[in-house]
């Protein structure tokens, strides 16, 4: 029965769909908003530190371009790392006080932010499968 069920639920290149696509349009989603409101609190949030406003522009390609690259299945490892560079910045400006914290329900302070995290180093990993506009797979 185990081996029945294994068999049936065994699809790794839609497992892999399913990830790539639902974590791309939730990551999207963050980088529409720097869309319609702009980048300048991150902007802020870099001079604060001692870094380059400018660098703050790199959130489109973290949040928007990636994103869309990876709900495509183009270039599906390099869109990944691009978002993980994203949410280490993203750890460095805003919470690193909170990473050896709990909060009141007991999540890990920056859970929200690994999430994100793990899941954009998982599909690294595993790649976009074959289900991608590309047939090439070196594009995938």
């Amino acid at each position: 029965m185990l081996n029945t069920l294994n068999r049936l639920l065994d699809h790794p290149d839609a497992g892999k769909l399913i990830l790539r696509v639902s974590f791309a349009a939730m990551m999207f989603l963050h980088g529409w908003h720097k869309i319609v409101h702009g980048v300048d609190g991150i902007a802020g949030m870099l001079t604060a530190q001692g870094l380059p406003g400018w660098i703050a522009y790199g959130v489109y390609l973290g949040e928007v371009a990636a994103p869309i690259l990876l709900f495509l299945g183009i270039l599906t490892r390099l869109s990944a790392l691009f978002v993980l560079g994203t949410m280490v910045f993203a750890w460095f400006l805003t919470a690193v006080p909170k990473t050896f914290t709990l909060t009141a329900v007991g999540a890990w302070g920056i859970e929200h932010m690994m999430v994100y995290f793990f899941a954009a180093l998982a599909i690294m990993l595993l790649g976009g499968g074959r289900y991608s506009i590309v047939s090439n797979p070196a594009w995938r």
